[in-house]
């Protein structure tokens, strides 16, 4: 059985003033909320058993998805009673000692394959695996540089605007079972220490690079960007039936 934990807890500080009445997972993406376009997703990549991660304003998520029946999906619900940050309620949440399992942001947009890369990360017995994409970011200003390691104050090199690649995490991640006993139950934590304490603890974590479409809608210019391309993706983002 494929199974995915969806993170739908955050308040969404970086969308105000419009997650001040609404979760991120429910902002409208065209004509539905981004986290109805996951789900359709993941049915369409054979997953089965979604359990979604709910915080700030839980009630509407739940009342909005209910059981997952519409969906074709049997959907439940861990409420948070505090926050435990990005990773810390996967060590509350029943059954994920069963199988590699799915964990993905309830704000992610994008038509990457679910069902491939958990059957990639399955295969590979690495503890962890991360989807990732090459961003490009420009500078807006004139970057120094000082190579001469005698001589601090000697420039070395001066480039105007220049662009810097970096490899970011999408978002979404699988993991084996044994990533949770590095989790203490009730404890807040965050992805990026976990994936620390993994890497510490001799595990091996890998990655997926992506070249498909995603934005993180958690951001202003994002989601912006997603409402103006929306109609054109749509038939990539959005399974048919």
């Amino acid at each position: 059985m494929r199974r995915a934990i969806i993170l739908a807890g955050g308040q969404g500080t970086r969308l105000r003033p419009y997650t001040t009445v609404l979760p991120k997972p429910l902002m409208p993406i065209g004509d539905r909320p981004v986290l109805d376009i996951v789900l359709r997703q993941l049915k369409a990549r054979g997953f089965e058993h979604i359990t979604i991660a709910t915080g700030y304003l839980a009630e509407l998520i739940e009342a909005f998805f209910g059981d997952g029946g519409a969906y074709g999906l049997r959907i439940d619900y861990h409420r948070e009673s505090e926050p435990l940050g990005t990773v810390g309620a996967l060590a509350l949440i029943d059954g994920l000692d069963e199988s590699d399992f799915l964990v993905m942001n309830g704000d992610v947009l994008t038509d990457i394959d679910y069902g491939a890369l958990l059957e990639r990360h399955r295969a590979s017995g690495a503890v962890a695996t991360i989807a990732t994409k090459l961003r490009h970011i420009q500078v807006s200003l004139g970057v120094l540089r000082f190579d001469d390691d005698t001589d601090p104050t000697r420039l070395t090199g001066y480039d105007e605007k220049p662009t810097i690649d970096f490899t970011a995490s999408m978002g979404v991640y699988c993991f084996a079972p044994r990533a949770i006993e590095h989790i203490r139950p009730g404890e807040r934590l965050d992805f990026p220490d976990l994936v620390l304490r993994l890497i510490a603890a001799g595990e091996t974590v890998r990655a997926w690079p992506s070249e498909d479409y995603w934005l993180d809608i958690g951001r202003h210019e994002d989601y912006e960007q997603a409402q103006e391309e929306f109609e054109r993706v749509r038939d990539r983002l959005i399974p048919p039936g």
